[in-house]
């Protein structure tokens, strides 16, 4: 968990979108014993900063800002509020949805422009300067409205930490790169089924496995991962929900637990969190509960406990995870405008 700097307490930190109302970068403090989140302050930065991550030592926060410009932007977490370090620096893509630390560097993948940028970092954790390189995607898919040109939605190291692995919605697809002399070279690109729409990845903690959420089918895509190739392989895909949906049905957020017996999904119109069982190289859905809110955006797990962010309804909710069943229990939530994502150290 996050240390809130020098502070020791138990931090989490919620990402929103200002366009909507939200308040910027939120802390919050994390009750030990019950996982409840109790807001403690914002910082209205930059714009729309969706999506956050913080450095390993937990004294660094990165956001991006998912606008048509696109940029990044770092905190240092201590006291209360987080101190912006300078000003934010600009991606070279539009609209990024994701970011995070790789060799030095913060990625980010630029859903608009269809891009995985790379910004570099000092020793100290700051921005040090414009993007060092950008891989362009290219490609589409079947779907008229949402694929006709490539859209990065998640970039991110491997367990290794040898390989950068982004996901592309628009080109059903899974790239694995590496990171040459500060740019993201392509070393291979993996397709899934056509009009699955990947959205993000998860590791299993065995280093062997990867999920993939598919947001334009509520499924999950199932694969086997080899480190020492830098190889994707789909076996198999999982439905996320017992019956077709009656409605809009759009997945987010993907979560595997720690011990590696569960995979936990958001998914948003449904709004409901799916319960998956890891079975050898298969999953096995177990059920679904309610989100308890409205657009569940992302999904966090941390010491026992799943939190989503409910963007519509302008929430995040927090719930006990049975060890045993891996079905979550709401538990309580907090009110943040716009909500887009929590993080944990």
């Amino acid at each position: 968990m996050a240390q809130g700097g020098s502070t020791g307490r138990r931090r989490a930190f919620i990402g929103t979108f200002t366009a909507a109302g939200g308040p910027g970068v939120v802390t919050a403090e994390v009750a030990r014993d019950s996982g409840a989140l109790t807001l403690v302050s914002a910082v209205n930065h930059v714009p729309d900063p969706s999506y956050l991550a913080l450095s390993p030592d937990g004294r660094t926060l990165y956001a991006v800002s998912e606008t048509a410009d696109g940029a990044v932007a770092a905190y240092r977490v201590s006291g209360d509020r987080p101190t912006p370090l300078g000003a934010p620096v600009p991606v070279d893509g539009s609209g990024p949805t994701h970011l995070s630390l790789h060799a030095g560097h913060v990625l980010t993948a630029n859903y608009g422009s269809g891009s995985v940028s790379a910004v570099p970092l000092r020793p100290d954790g700051t921005l040090a300067g414009q993007p060092s390189g950008r891989l362009q995607h290219t490609g589409s898919g079947p779907h008229d409205r949402r694929q006709r040109g490539p859209h990065a939605h998640q970039v991110q190291p491997d367990p290794s930490g040898r390989w950068a692995v982004s996901v592309d919605l628009g080109t059903d697809s899974v790239r694995v790169c590496t990171l040459a002399d500060g740019a993201p070279a392509m070393h291979r690109e993996f397709a899934l089924r056509p009009g699955s729409g990947p959205r993000h990845l998860a590791f299993h903690p065995d280093g062997e496995r990867a999920y993939v959420v598919n947001e334009l089918t509520p499924t999950v895509t199932v694969c086997r991962w080899d480190a020492a190739g830098g190889s994707l392989k789909p076996l198999t895909e999982v439905a996320l929900l017992r019956d077709a949906p009656a409605g809009d049905a759009y997945p987010s957020g993907i979560v595997v637990s720690p011990d590696g017996r569960f995979v936990w999904t958001a998914t948003r119109g449904a709004d409901v969190l799916s319960v998956l069982a890891v079975e050898g190289d298969g999953l096995r859905l177990v059920g679904t509960v309610p989100c308890g809110g409205h657009w569940p955006r992302a999904l966090a797990e941390h010491a026992g406990f799943l939190y989503a962010a409910n963007e519509r309804s302008g929430t995040v909710t927090w719930f006990a995870v049975d060890p045993a069943t891996g079905i979550p229990r709401y538990d309580g939530s907090v009110r943040v405008t716009a909500a887009s994502c929590v993080v944990f150290g």
